[in-house]
């Protein structure tokens, strides 16, 4: 039961709806706020039943879900009904039930009080076209995975045969001496079978490569961080699509939090206890992010200073994390403040000689744009 005196006066016009979704069917928790009373329903996913029931609401209507793999069809619902629809942070959520009892009745009200209490812990939403764009770039990803099990098959193939190519193996002569290998029938179709395979994602990722080109170009963010040494179109649009907004982030910290790259920590009382990264974040950003680093450590003199020092330090491996956050971080500045590389180099030499640098963060007192 909710009072009227507890939603206030705006709230008490409003029909509030916690929303516990799967994937066959959602359980609903919606205050009646004409009553003060809460009606408990579940909708199957069968048919038009959703669409009929949230069409029929007078509105307005707000309703809270949790966020989930399989969320964006009921999302884009909502926006086609003109219903608002917050999405919330599933381990905010979580976090907020300390009973161990957890079904879906539980969650559905839960998410009704969190909306109806205004501690809903709503996260940015990508919109359609940056949805869009994600899906080339993972679409081409799992590709080049693809193709890389392949080539590692072909090579297998070759080595036990005593063909030892390298590299050189994916050149035209390369491909032609493997096809000339006399081998057994089966281990020879497979041969013939991985060929063509071969051959086919080689033209599909040609493609898909230009296509993200193409967009790379047609993005002005994606043009601002191609401009960053070693850093090209792929690695340009990933950043810009996956980030989305740079404002949402209050600073480098909170970036690299968000993208998974800050060491797990175990702390208490005087004794700190670090552990490897968290990997919370995009997995497909943290890679691009460490290729598009090694590129950019042989071209840019900070980056390359940095990285052997880091390698004396720590080692190779921590040393390719530093270097591919430090670039990460690098991007979104460039992003926020709209920025070639060129001015945030000059950006980052004012700030060495004023004497409070920051080798990743070019402050806004030398022309960065404030963004309110």
């Amino acid at each position: 039961m909710f009072t009227l005196t507890e939603l206030g006066p705006k709230e008490a016009e409003v029909k509030i709806i916690g929303c516990d979704l799967h994937g066959r069917q959602q359980t609903l928790a919606m205050l009646d706020t004409s009553t003060g009373e809460v009606v408990r329903r579940t909708l199957k996913h069968e048919s038009n039943n959703v669409r009929e029931f949230y069409s029929s609401l007078p509105q307005p209507v707000r309703v809270g879900i949790e966020a989930t793999g399989s969320m964006q069809w009921f999302v884009n619902l909502m926006e086609e009904l003109g219903i608002e629809c917050l999405v919330g942070h599933p381990a905010k959520i979580r976090a907020a039930e300390p009973r161990k009892q957890k079904h879906d009745r539980r969650d559905a009200d839960l998410l009704l009080t969190m909306l109806v209490e205004n501690r809903f812990p709503a996260i940015w939403l990508p919109t359609k076209e940056l949805l869009d764009l994600r899906a080339l770039l993972r679409h081409r990803h799992q590709w080049v995975r693809l193709r890389t099990r392949i080539q590692n098959a072909l090579q297998a193939i070759a080595l036990a045969n005593g063909l030892r190519r390298g590299s050189s193996l994916w050149t035209p002569a390369g491909q032609h001496a493997i096809a000339s290998l006399l081998l057994s029938p089966h281990t020879a179709y497979r041969r013939s079978e991985l060929q063509a395979m071969y051959a086919k994602f080689e033209t599909e990722i040609e493609t898909l490569n230009q296509q993200v080109e193409q967009q790379a170009g047609a993005r002005p963010g994606a043009r601002l961080l191609m401009t960053h040494p070693g850093v090209g179109p792929i690695t340009a649009l990933a950043t810009e699509v996956f980030l989305g907004d740079p404002s949402r982030f209050a600073d480098s910290k909170d970036l690299a939090s968000y993208v998974g790259m800050i060491p797990g920590e175990h702390s208490s009382g005087k004794r700190q206890r670090l552990g490897g990264l968290t990997k919370q974040g995009n997995p497909l950003l943290r890679f691009l992010w460490g290729e598009a680093g090694i590129n950019a450590v042989r071209r840019d003199p900070d980056l390359k200073r940095f990285y052997h020092r880091k390698l004396i330090q720590k080692g190779l491996g921590k040393a390719r994390a530093a270097v591919a956050r430090k670039l990460g971080i690098r991007m979104w500045i460039m992003l926020r403040d709209q920025i070639e590389y060129n001015e945030f180099c000059r950006r980052g030499q004012m700030q060495q000689k004023s004497g409070d640098a920051c080798a990743e963060m070019p402050g806004r007192r030398y022309g960065a744009k404030v963004t309110g």
